[in-house]
Parts: structure tokens; C-alpha cells; sequence
């Protein structure tokens, strides 16, 4: 297991290395000039000369390639071209707002669509299962933008309930903290409900057809703990990897949420980011989602193993 996951490290550095170097190359093959898209197209061209030479910005692409990866080296994600603030702090300021919401709007979707799947997968064609599918696939043809602003109708405007914008730290109180993620947290959190369920229902439905299920139910045993216990366990692996799948992509920002309810997050800071052509910005947030989805894979792998003690990685 050890040199499983030192090999999995060495190759999750190689492929976020890969992204972010393929990230800076195409960031400077996009049309648009950063200095101008900062100072305006009408303003002097000493001056933009002047600001393109203090930041770098006017020596060769490989230059400037070799000088970033030297500050990577020493943790150093440089400064932003459009406020001169420094990648760093900008991300730390996004990260407790995306994480924050990632992990409600995980724990929806984890409420709400793996007991869903498992009640639509025992009783099979029955009223609840039928309730669960249809339930499920409009959770997964709503839009997200129009589902959240369907609940701020709601919720803020009409029963006025919840905030309808802006984020609240934690240090604040729980509540004023709870309060501004409900909405979208359930915004975020539903689709991935959604697939859950299917594929909680899926896989279940699969493993109940197994021998050991048929024999455990000829033991005697309670229903509950046939599902439970012997069936749920196995059919949670493929469920497992979907689930790692959302919660790295509700790490890696909740882009629609995140902008239709005002919190500057991850997503949303790389969105304008990519907008204002913020090179270190975007360099940045691009590597600190790279290492989410690749150390979330390597966590995801690692469960297999805990939950199922069929698998087991050689030495």
C-alpha cells in the first residue's frame, strides 16, 4: 500500500505539473492583452509598454514559463496582474467560501440521493420508486442558475426565510453562516442527488441478484440487515467514485451558484480571473483545482481498499 501511494503521489505531481504548464501556454495563446484589458485601450503606449515591462509580461514565453515554475518551487504563485495582490492570499480568501459550500452542498446531495437509491432499489417499480425517478430526473434537467433563482424567489423573496446573496464567515455564527448557504448549497447539491440516487439504485439493484444476497436471506436473516450489511457495502463502490467525482468538483467552485448567489469563491475568482486575462490568478487557481481532483482520486482509491477488503493494492 505504501508504494501504491508513493507512486500515486509521484504521478498526481506529474500530471498537475502537465496541467498547469498547458494552462499557462494557452492562457498567452488566447486573444486579448492583459495590460489593456487593466488600463483601457485608449491609454498611452509608453504607459502600457511600462506596466507590460514591470510585469514581466514583455520577455519571451519560455522566460517567463521558467521564472513561474522558480517561484512554484518556493510555493510562490506570484501576484495578480490586476490588483497586484498576492495568488495566495487571493485563494485562501476563496477557499473557506467554496469549501464551505462544497461541504453542505455534499452533505444534500449525500442525504438526499443515496437513501432515495436504496429505498427505490428494494421497493422496485413500486409508487416510491417511480416518485424517486421522476424526482431525479428533474433534478438532473433543471439548470442550475434557474433552480437557484427559483429558490430565492421563494425563499427570500416571497417567505423572506434565507438571505438571497453574500456569504458570511463562520466566525460570524453558525446561523448567519448556515443561513447564507442553504439556498445554494441546494442550488449546487441537487443535481449530484440526482446521480446518486440512480447510481446508488443501479448498483444495488445489481448486487441483490448476487448468490451471497440470495443466501443470506435463506439464513434467516432480517431484510434490513441482508441490505444493509452484506448488499449495501458492495454496491457503494461505484457510488463511492461518483461521489468523490462531486466533491471534487464542488471543491474545485460551484461556478453557477457562486456567481447567482454573490460568493466569491474559487469558481467565481477564476471566472474573472479568465475574464480580466489575470494570468497568475488563473495559473494559480487552475493548480489548486488540479491538486483537489488528483488527491481526491488518490482518497477515493485508498476507500475501495477500507470498504472492501476484497481489494488490496500489491506491494
Amino acid at each position: 500500500m505504501k508504494r501504491y501511494i508513493l507512486e500515486r503521489v509521484a504521478y498526481s505531481l506529474l500530471v498537475m505539473w502537465a496541467v498547469a504548464t498547458l494552462v499557462f501556454f494557452m492562457m498567452r495563446a488566447i486573444p486579448g492583452d492583459p495590460v489593456r484589458a487593466m488600463v483601457g485601450f485608449e491609454a498611452d503606449p509608453q504607459t502600457v509598454a511600462q506596466i507590460r515591462h514591470n510585469l514581466g509580461l514583455d520577455q519571451p514565453f519560455l522566460v517567463q514559463y521558467v521564472r513561474w515554475l522558480l517561484s512554484l518551487i518556493r510555493l510562490d504563485l506570484g501576484n495578480s496582474i490586476w490588483n497586484q495582490q498576492k495568488v495566495t492570499t487571493l485563494l485562501l480568501e476563496a477557499l473557506p467560501r467554496t469549501l464551505s459550500l462544497a461541504t453542505i452542498a455534499f452533505s444534500v446531495a449525500v442525504i438526499l440521493g443515496i437513501p432515495a437509491g436504496i429505498v427505490s432499489a428494494v421497493r422496485r417499480y413500486s409508487l416510491s420508486d417511480h416518485i424517486f425517478t421522476v424526482a431525479a430526473f428533474l433534478g438532473l434537467s433543471m439548470p442550475d442558475f434557474w433552480l437557484g433563482i427559483l429558490l430565492i424567489i421563494l425563499f427570500a423573496t416571497k417567505l423572506q426565510w434565507l438571505p438571497a446573496f453574500g456569504y458570511e464567515p463562520i466566525s460570524a455564527g453558525i446561523w448567519p453562516w448556515l443561513s447564507h448557504l442553504i439556498l445554494p448549497a441546494l442550488t449546487a447539491g441537487t443535481a449530484f442527488s440526482a446521480i446518486l440516487a440512480r447510481m446508488t439504485r443501479s448498483a444495488l439493484l445489481e448486487v441483490l441478484r448476487e448468490d451471497y444476497v440470495r443466501t443470506a436471506r435463506a439464513k434467516g436473516l432480517k431484510e434490513q440487515i441482508v441490505i444493509l450489511k452484506h448488499a449495501l457495502r458492495n454496491a457503494l463502490i461505484p457510488v463511492i467514485t461518483v461521489m468523490g467525482i462531486a466533491f471534487a468538483l464542488l471543491l474545485a467552485g460551484s461556478v453557477i451558484a457562486e456567481n447567482v448567489f454573490a460568493i466569491k469563491g474559487v469558481g467565481r475568482l477564476l471566472i474573472e480571473s479568465i475574464l480580466n486575462r489575470d494570468f497568475p490568478v488563473v495559473q494559480g487557481a487552475i493548480l489548486v483545482i488540479a491538486t483537489i481532483f488528483v488527491f481526491m482520486n488518490l482518497f477515493v482509491d485508498i476507500l475501495y481498499a477500507l470498504i472492501n477488503p476484497k481489494i488490496r493494492y500489491v506491494e
